[in-house]
């Protein structure tokens, strides 16, 4: 194990560059000591080993022996209780978003199975209401109290655009069904039946999400968006996440609402993105489907929506109250 990240560190150097200096650089320890470790006659620990792996940016994979290749290092999120946690998710996930724009030939991969998240944090109403179901779902520990009285610092809102700003200029292909908004209007019902959501904020948040709908449709038309919707009724999205770079892959797996595991393993990252592109060409690719097949794609979606408000109402004039 330890020799076999030595040989891969070494074949990153430039061949006139000594892999003891490097190894002595990265670790802060002296000449001797690293020529110690690159000869096998001091062993480098755990913690060395990752801190090698970070400083050369390379994959811990390489860590594994033979006959562990179903063995993967994985890196979990923050877990996420309180406002200040969102924040600082939305802070982390806003840095990483920013290396990605910089980049050139970078493509996000999104299997939505709930609107992904990024589409909800234009710092409207849809996300605070998203931010508010988020910390009630992730801590038992929050009170019961209605949407309009929850106050969410005004930091969190502004950290959640600066996020959702950043996304937009990442091309991105996500994979929808027509059941992708079903979560976010199942949430609106039950806070709404809870008692914890107004009618009038029930119905403003419907509002929200037609023209979200709209706005994703109008983008979905556009010649060269960077947006690139499929349609797959077959395919039981999970939220997972794939970024390609041409210098690198990372792989993310929810583990909670917004926690994910993640992984730069190279051959896990192949079969993700080998897996996706199988299902993409299984599925219908909306950007060139032609105006009529979008636009029931969409409609179906909207009608859902227009149910929900017709629910809403409904309710509001049986009521006994």
């Amino acid at each position: 194990m330890q020799a076999k990240l030595i040989k891969h560190i070494n074949a990153l150097l430039p061949s006139d560059s000594s892999i003891n200096d490097a190894i002595a650089t990265a670790l802060d320890i002296s000449y001797d000591a690293a020529h110690r470790r690159t000869s096998g006659k001091s062993k480098l620990s755990l913690e060395e080993s990752v801190q090698l792996a970070s400083y050369f940016n390379c994959s811990l994979d390489v860590l594994k022996e033979d006959g562990l290749n179903n063995i993967v290092a994985m890196r979990k999120t923050q877990q996420i209780k309180t406002p200040t946690d969102l924040e600082h998710y939305f802070n982390s996930s806003s840095i990483s978003v920013a290396s990605l724009t910089s980049s050139k030939d970078v493509t996000l991969y999104y299997s939505a199975k709930d609107i992904p998240i990024f589409h909800t944090l234009a710092g409207n109403l849809l996300t605070r209401f998203k931010i508010y179901v988020w910390l009630r779902l992730l801590s038992s520990s929050e009170k019961r109290i209605s949407f309009e009285a929850y106050k969410i610092p005004l930091s969190v809102i502004e950290a959640a655009k600066k996020l959702g700003d950043l996304y937009k200029g990442i091309p991105k292909t996500e994979i929808w069904d027509t059941t992708t908004f079903n979560s976010t209007l199942k949430q609106i019902l039950f806070y709404y039946q809870a008692g914890m959501l107004s009618i009038e904020t029930a119905t403003s948040l419907c509002n929200h999400l037609s023209e979200l709908l709209q706005s994703i449709s109008t983008e979905v038309s556009k010649k060269d968006s960077d947006l690139k919707i499929y349609h797959n009724e077959l395919l039981l999205m999970n939220n997972t996440v794939l970024i390609d770079t041409p210098y690198k892959k990372a792989f993310y797996v929810p583990f909670t609402f917004l926690s994910y595991f993640e992984t730069s393993d190279t051959k896990t990252c192949e079969q993700a993105h080998l897996y996706i592109k199988e299902q993409l060409q299984q599925s219908k690719f909306l950007n060139t489907a032609g105006e009529r097949e979008q636009h029931l794609f969409f409609k179906k979606i909207q009608d859902k929506i227009d149910a929900l408000v017709q629910l809403i109402s409904a309710s509001d004039v049986l009521g006994f109250e």
